[in-house]
């Protein structure tokens, strides 16, 4: 009798220690989640001429100087992906991300042009990505079953608009040839554009996750996404009387954009 009561004591004194050992995560399997966050990026605007009309603006003075700005703004969206863990320490996998984005910025330059007289220019130019996903592999580390860092790259993809002005208050106009420039009656703009376009590139990155319950993890993330610089004309807007609007072009570079995110995932067994 004395030995039954010694067995059960020791074991209602080892049962508080086992209840509190949380159960080592598993991370393999199916997840879909949230994210928010913010971007921020650098870009620049450069001009050539696309006819002699405004080649002779640009000989004039009227060439914009190279312009440099910063973009900035909230961005969110959702990613789904898989995990496949290796042991105890290790895990690969494969991630889908597509996110709604407020990056956008602005610049300009200015400058005087001297077609007949000497007079002022603005150049201003905006850019904004209006939505980018990427595809990418993760390799992870566990240092505990809760807790995964990771590095993550591969292919991006998004929407980038821009537009762009060149205005002045005096009015002018010159031409001759197939081409011509009238900057009477539109006032302050004279020449103006827009495009947008999908671009494609690269994104890398790396990120903290923590499974916070069974089936539930949070991240911390940073990517770096790369895409393809784009390029708007932009066209005389006044009118030139059956000759061609002259034109030159704004090529915008590559877009690097730095994102920090977090996030919320629901995994699936």
């Amino acid at each position: 009798m004395l030995m039954r009561y010694v067995a059960v004591a020791a074991a209602l004194a080892a049962a508080p220690a086992y209840a509190g050992e949380a159960p080592a995560h598993n991370w393999t399997g199916v997840y879909i989640g949230a994210n928010i966050g913010g971007g921020w990026a650098s870009n620049g605007v450069g001009y050539a001429p696309n006819d002699p009309q405004a080649s002779n603006l640009f000989f004039a003075g009227g060439k914009p100087a190279a312009a440099s700005f910063d973009l900035s703004g909230v961005l969110g969206g959702v990613q789904l992906g898989y995990n496949h863990q290796l042991g105890s320490a290790w895990l690969i996998g494969v991630e889908a991300d597509f996110e709604e984005s407020g990056v956008s910025g602005s610049g300009s330059t200015s400058g005087v042009f001297a077609p007949y007289y000497t007079a002022p220019f603005n150049a201003p130019v905006q850019q904004g990505i209006e939505w980018f996903g990427t595809v990418r592999a993760r390799l992870g580390f566990l240092p505990t079953s809760n807790l995964l860092a990771y590095g993550t790259a591969g292919f991006a993809y998004g929407r980038v608009g821009q537009r762009g002005s060149w205005d002045t208050n005096t009015p002018f106009a010159f031409g001759g040839g197939a081409y011509d420039v009238n900057c009477f009656g539109v006032n302050p703009s004279c020449f103006a554009g827009s495009s947008s376009k999908v671009a494609t590139g690269w994104t890398a990155g790396a990120g903290l996750e923590y499974a916070v319950l069974r089936d539930w993890t949070l991240r911390a993330e940073y990517l770096h996404v790369s895409l393809a610089g784009g390029s708007t004309t932009e066209t005389v807007l006044g009118d030139t009387a059956g000759a061609l609007p002259s034109s030159f072009n704004a090529a915008f570079g590559r877009v690097s954009l730095n994102t920090a995110r977090i996030g919320l995932s629901h995994q699936f067994r």
